[in-house]
């Protein structure tokens, strides 16, 4: 596993290197020395970029929702040949201009930034937060006389108390342990869920059943990340349900929903028509035709028989 996570780290660098630098930058120049607001500032700039996405995705969930009964038609059809079923379903999205995958594709965007802040936690940023402190405790002159493995077994709260500390959070570089572990987790469970349901509230059932299932699975990993992870996810949520609040206010209709009127009163209207043609028919044959078909009132009452009065007076 050691071997893996190198490989996955040496991968990473380039990407690393970035958001360290943007890292930094929000740290020296807008948040006044806390690195747990760094991290915040790291989040909002990643989520600000990615909101032309974002409405993309509601949109194509929207769209989705509208041609569910289509869909649902598809693969009843389709139920025994699922390859038939996988080959219609694709050219029904390929045709509507759908793509299924469109709900995940946010999340899968911000897996890379999710890696890099991991590995800036445990190693290089580190550097950044208590370096000097760092460099004394190795007996060192120099960052780069420092090894990964060096950083990684030990945390800037044990050499610079406090330096890497964020709100009730201790060490954002470190673990979360006890009471801070159990409240950061309440904090990303609750934010996830909301965040999902706001974001799945247009979606099919088996995307929103996927969606809210993923932060149950990340709970078992969390466990092992730094604290300063669960900052950046916890804040990345919260950007969520601001942004789709906004997003679902200013959102049109569907396209395939708007203008249409509901099946029902389509065939009513249908049926009615068919019964005024109906009587416009007889009329034009001779035949009297009914009052009040057509026209939605009832025909009026015959009229009443006057009695013939007798001639003989008394």
């Amino acid at each position: 596993m050691p071997v893996l996570a190198n490989i996955i780290q040496d991968a990473f660098s380039p990407l690393i290197s970035v958001f360290e630098s943007i890292l930094v930058f929000i740290h020296e120049h807008f948040v006044g020395g806390s690195w747990g607001l760094a991290i915040i500032g790291l989040t909002i700039v990643v989520r600000a970029v990615m909101v032309p996405l974002t409405v993309s995705q509601f949109r194509s969930m929207q769209r989705m929702q509208a041609l569910a009964p289509e869909i649902k038609a598809l693969q009843e059809k389709y139920k025994d040949d699922k390859q038939r079923q996988q080959q219609e379903m694709m050219n029904f999205y390929r045709e509507n201009k759908v793509n299924p995958f469109a709900s995940c594709l946010p999340l899968v965007l911000q897996l890379p930034v999710f890696i890099s802040l991991f590995y800036m936690l445990r190693t290089d940023l580190k550097l950044d937060i208590c370096g000097q402190a760092l460099r004394e405790h190795f007996h060192v002159v120099s960052n780069s006389q420092i090894t990964t493995q060096q950083l990684q077994s030990i945390t800037c709260n044990q050499v610079a108390p406090h330096s890497a500390k964020f709100l009730f959070i201790p060490d954002i570089t470190a673990k979360a342990t006890g009471a801070v572990l159990i409240v950061l987790l309440l904090m990303y469970i609750g934010s996830q869920v909301a965040s999902t349901l706001m974001m799945s509230a247009t979606a099919d059932k088996n995307q929103r059943r996927m969606m809210l299932a993923l932060p149950l699975v990340f709970v078992f990993f969390i466990f092992s990340f730094p604290a300063g992870l669960l900052v950046y996810w916890i804040t990345t949520n919260l950007w969520t349900m601001g942004q789709q609040y906004f997003v679902r206010r200013g959102a049109s209709p569907p396209p395939t929903l708007a203008g249409k009127e509901p099946a029902v009163a389509k065939s009513n209207g249908s049926a009615a028509n068919g019964k005024a043609d109906g009587a416009a028919g007889k009329a034009s044959k001779g035949e009297p035709a009914l009052a009040g078909v057509g026209t939605g009132s009832a025909p009026p009452p015959p009229p009443r028989k006057k009695k013939k009065r007798s001639g003989r007076r008394r």
